[in-house]
């Protein structure tokens, strides 16, 4: 008798559900995953934009090597001759807007010495922090900030972890909590005794596996495709015919005597052995609260913060200066009405028409929300005054694209490693149920896609029984 094939739907049809579904099919042939995304078209916060010449990412701006869980994804597709790498000076060149200026990150030891972004005595706190202890009591969850502070000091706090959390998070580091969002710091430390004796264990690990390989250590750096991310979206798309259903929202889930069952709108179920929620945590707050009132409670406790991308493509002849580079970060504690600007034409030559060039700016974060309401003609003109302080571009822009994300990024506050336990814990107790995402265990595009390989192997292992 043939078996029946299993049922396993997922809900959410971003980057995370997206590569699951993929990763689910590998391991599990005979799966056609039904995967359902509420919005007009899968992808999540991946979006790609082509107009006036111009190639605007509305989301992440590229795939960070740092991890290999998306460049492998891409290879897997058959995507790998497609990807092409950021170019040096965006790796090389990164700058902070600081008392009034652009002031470049330094890359190398001598550049920190002779950097004006820390004095002399926060350099001197940094390159002594090996030789300061972890306390007896370090043991509980803090924030990046006081965690910054213990180990470097007062202005390493305020000026790079600041400049840090805003670049990934833009979030509070006085409210993100550091063993959920920098693991391998607190890990360096636990086993190191410091940071910087972490860091350097870890280049040289990275030096002996590259010695192995017969090569050096290579930069770690940013990689997308000629037409954008778009392309991996589209790759997965392909890989999953007839899985993805857009449009279609899950509205409740409840179990049955052969499994799950998913309502949607109207008569719209669907029956399962499996359901894997890797929509926004809100969404599956709201998803399980018949279910469970207790795991809604937990999974709607994780916030998230806001934030508007303004594009903007300028002549070259009119902005005077063309910088060769990654782009600026503006520090959050200063509460300027842009987090940073990424130039992005630099970046990836290819975003801008011919004698033009594409920088995007992001706008609010966690802590300067309401500028993401602002209308568009009011944050075009808060991003061109920043622009003239930042880089003196006083031109008007020839090209304009706003983008609004009212739920951007989530933010692991202090306890969302406890939070995230109480909430895996509950799931436990459904057998049958998974939550993933990005809510959970990291935010990033490698986060993601990590994830999905271990969800796709729990969830086969799960219905195999």
């Amino acid at each position: 008798m043939a078996r029946t094939p299993p049922r396993v739907v997922i809900v959410g049809g971003g980057l995370s559900g997206l590569a699951l579904g993929y990763r689910l099919r590998e391991r599990v042939p005979d799966v056609v995953p039904t995967i359902l995304e509420k919005d007009s078209r899968a992808g999540g916060n991946i979006v790609t934009m082509d107009r006036d010449g111009f190639r605007v990412e509305g989301g992440p701006n590229g795939i960070f090597d740092a991890k290999p869980f998306t460049l492998q994804l891409c290879r897997d597709l058959g995507l790998g001759d497609r990807l092409i790498a950021a170019s040096e000076e965006s790796r090389k060149n990164r700058f902070l807007f600081l008392d009034g200026r652009l002031r470049a990150l330094p890359n190398s030891l001598w550049s920190f010495l002779k950097s004006p972004v820390l004095s002399w005595r926060g350099k001197l706190r940094l390159l002594t922090e090996k030789y300061r202890k972890r306390p007896a009591d370090a043991a509980g969850d803090e924030s990046v900030a006081a965690f910054a502070r213990r180990r470097a000091g007062e202005e390493v706090a305020r000026v790079l972890a600041d400049a840090v959390v805003t670049g990934i998070h833009a979030g509070d580091p006085e409210l993100l909590s550091v063993s959920a969002a920098f693991p391998r710091l607190v890990e360096f430390e636990r086993e190191y005794g410091s940071v910087m004796r972490g860091m350097t264990a870890s280049a040289r690990q990275r030096r002996r596996e590259a010695a192995a390989r017969g090569g050096e250590p290579q930069p770690q750096r940013l990689w997308s495709f000629r037409e954008g991310l778009r392309v991996l979206v589209d790759g997965l798309s392909d890989r999953l015919p007839g899985a993805i259903l857009t449009g279609v929202p899950a509205r409740r889930l409840e179990r049955s005597p052969e499994g799950w069952v998913v309502h949607g709108d109207g008569r719209n179920r669907w029956a399962a052995d499996a359901v894997i929620l890797t929509s926004p945590a809100y969404a599956q707050a709201q998803l399980v609260g018949d279910l469970d009132p207790t795991l809604a409670e937990e999974i709607a406790g994780i916030s998230y913060n806001r934030i508007a991308v303004v594009a903007l493509g300028y002549r070259r002849e009119d902005v005077g200066m063309t910088p060769a580079g990654f782009g600026y970060i503006a520090l959050q504690h200063t509460r300027r009405d842009v987090l940073g600007v990424q130039w992005c034409s630099s970046i990836f030559p290819d975003r801008a028409p011919p004698g033009m060039v594409l920088w995007r700016a992001l706008c609010g974060g966690w802590n300067r929300a309401e500028i993401v309401d602002w209308p568009d003609d009011r944050l075009v003109e808060a991003v061109r005054a920043e622009l003239r302080l930042a880089m003196g571009v006083a031109a008007a822009p020839g090209f304009v694209h706003v983008t609004r994300w009212p739920a951007a990024i989530p933010q692991y506050l202090i306890g969302h490693v406890d939070r995230v336990k109480r909430i895996e814990a509950r799931v436990a107790a459904h057998p049958g149920l998974f939550v993933g995402g990005n809510a959970y265990h990291g935010v990033a595009l490698n986060d993601c896609t990590e994830q999905a390989v271990l969800l796709a192997g729990r969830v086969a292992s799960h219905i195999a029984r």
